[in-house]
């Protein structure tokens, strides 16, 4: 796209931004006595479509609207790729599993992704991974057979998010694009960190953890490693000395306080990019905000359809863009 392209295109974004949810939005919902009464509310703020009125039908939609409002404003959505290709991993999970279970479902799989799901599940099924991407063969040949062969799933898995986090930060870093660099560093340190909490939950040994865990400049891959070995408050220590000295307290607290608080520092980072006019900055931004926002209601609504209380609920909700 031009300069003029991307000008045109962050005009119509600050226009949809008046629409995002704020936290007096968040405050309103939070203030329904029940998960219907927040689906009302928020199909008349303009959520869903007609005949939307199951709440992840309702987020499937907004998920949708974003996309096809990219779709637009964008000649070419490839710009965007490395927000979508933990989507094709996931897909290629799922494949997988559903070839060594020998079922047929379609609602394992999610859209959205860069490369049609038939076209993986057909990979899988023919046990031909050539038709796809270069940064999918090798991984799905090795989890695919270590399926088959073993049973595995944990390790398959393992494989799969592995070769998932090492494309979105190749990729994202190849964009020099400032925030989509950001996001692929972000993402591939919190879910080091994520990995680094389990597997010493679990007792994992060493070659087990440098197989999970995804090489980022502002982690020491072999420094986490020694980490992990040395148990929780080695890993806490070294964290004090990277730029995620403050995850430490999350991570003490719990999973989810951790995710929390990793998501809204991603907010936080985003941003300074709304006022980056010339460049596809503010749009990735959006995308991001219109995620948090998403994963924020569906929270929200989750913590009201059962019953819990409304500070647990607050405890898990993110920081909003806007």
């Amino acid at each position: 796209m031009t300069d003029k392209q991307y000008i045109y295109a962050v005009a119509r974004i600050r226009s949809k931004e008046l629409l995002l949810l704020g936290k007096s939005d968040i405050d309103g919902l939070m203030n329904c006595k029940s998960e219907k009464e927040c689906l009302r509310l928020l199909y008349d703020k303009g959520w869903g479509t007609t005949g939307n009125e199951d709440s992840e039908q309702i987020l499937k939609a907004e998920r949708e609207k974003t996309w096809d409002l990219m779709h637009e404003m964008v000649e070419d959505i490839s710009v965007f790729h490395t927000f979508l290709y933990q989507n094709d991993f996931h897909n290629l999970k799922a494949a997988i599993k559903q070839v060594y279970m020998n079922s047929d479902r379609s609602d394992i799989f999610l859209a959205n992704g860069t490369i049609d799901q038939d076209i993986i599940l057909q990979a899988v099924r023919e046990h031909d991974f050539s038709v796809l991407p270069d940064f999918m063969q090798a991984c799905a040949e090795e989890a695919y057979r270590i399926q088959l062969e073993t049973g595995d799933s944990q390790l398959s898995d393992i494989i799969i998010d592995k070769a998932a986090l090492d494309t979105i930060y190749q990729k994202g870093k190849e964009t020099e694009n400032d925030l989509l660099s950001l996001y692929a560093e972000l993402k591939v340190a919190s879910a080091d960190l994520n990995i680094a909490v389990r597997c010493i939950k679990t007792g994992k040994d060493r070659s087990f953890v440098e197989r999970a865990l995804a090489r980022c400049d502002s982690l020491d891959f072999y420094k986490l490693t020694d980490a992990i070995m040395d148990g929780e408050e080695a890993l806490y220590r070294y964290l004090e000395t990277t730029e995620y000295a403050d995850a430490a307290l999350a991570l003490k607290t719990s999973s989810s306080a951790f995710e929390r608080w990793f998501d809204d520092l991603i907010m936080h980072r985003i941003q300074p990019q709304k006022y980056n006019p010339f460049t596809l900055s503010p749009l990735a931004a959006y995308i991001l905000a219109r995620e948090n926002e998403i994963k924020t209601v569906r929270i929200l609504l989750s913590g009201k359809r059962n019953n819990i209380s409304d500070k647990a609920i607050r405890e898990r909700l993110r920081e909003m863009y806007v």
